[in-house]
């Protein structure tokens, strides 16, 4: 993707999905601006801000959105909220967010909730007020517009009722993707990270199909910093991928560097240490 002139606004995450790109972002747990910022200006197509699993707060996912787009303007910040819930999904749509994942979506009347809290008229029901989104009301009717056509929405499928309701919840208009919690979605299947096993295999298949059906990017979270799992998920179909997350990548770098650390240590006298003393 080219660098976008300072006066345009990028391709939206929507918009390179609906074109069938891949992309490839990670999920910030930290609550760190800075992390995320540092994130951005590496490269990634999307961060997704963990509302489910953190600490963080709106005002806290305001500043990171913002940390987000100062490190790169066409990195998508996204919010990971705690649920379909209109006034959760519209205080983060409202701070700056670039789109939702909607975790735990089983349902068609759950994927509809996610698209009239999001959508403006007559779209949805998304209340208008001033807002960080919109310039705090200086650019209120070009926001609407904008974000009934770039606002990106993904359904997380993370259950094994969602795997049977697939066709009806990938039906909904104004749904985006389809993204798989492995570790939720094998846990209600009762083999709880066990991603080999046939019925897991079976259930992701399922929504890989579905997807293709319903012209859905189909996406999915590589918890594992190693690279070529993710490079895996792009040969099986995958185009909304998140790779790690912020946590565990500084969690891995800081137990990798230690261990070669320590094993080094082992081997080494250090200077003025007499052999026989």
């Amino acid at each position: 993707m080219k660098p976008s002139d300072e006066n345009s606004r990028p391709h939206s995450l929507r918009q390179r999905l609906l074109a069938g790109d891949t992309v490839v972002g990670s999920w910030i747990n930290s609550g760190s601006p800075m992390v995320a910022e540092l994130m951005a200006t590496t490269g990634f197509d999307f961060l997704c801000v963990d509302i489910e699993h953190s600490a963080i707060d709106v005002p806290q996912a305001q500043q990171i959105f913002q940390a987000i787009r100062s490190g790169r303007r066409d990195c998508a910040a996204v919010a990971r909220v705690h649920g379909v819930d209109y006034a959760f999904v519209k205080r983060y749509l409202d701070a700056g967010a670039d789109g939702i994942v909607a975790p735990l979506v089983r349902t068609r009347e759950e994927a509809l909730l996610l698209v009239q809290a999001a959508k403006y008229p007559p779209l949805g029901l998304r209340g208008v007020g001033f807002c960080r989104a919109n310039a705090y009301g200086l650019r209120l009717a070009d926001e609407c517009a904008r974000a009934n056509e770039e606002i990106f929405l993904a359904v997380q499928i993370e259950h094994i009722a969602a795997v049977r309701n697939i066709d009806s919840i990938l039906s909904v208009p104004g749904i985006d993707a389809a993204f798989i919690g492995p570790y939720d979605l094998t846990a209600s299947m009762g083999i709880t990270g066990q991603f080999e096993h046939p019925d897991y295999l079976t259930a992701s298949a399922t929504i890989l199909a579905a997807c293709q059906r319903h012209g859905i990017a189909p996406g999915i979270h590589v918890v594992s910093p190693v690279p070529g799992e993710v490079q895996a998920r792009m040969i099986e179909g995958y185009r909304f991928i998140a790779y790690s997350l912020d946590i565990t990548m500084l969690t891995t770098a800081c137990v990798a560097g230690l261990a070669a650390i320590r094993d080094a240590q082992k081997s080494i006298q250090p200077a003025g240490v007499l052999e026989n003393a």
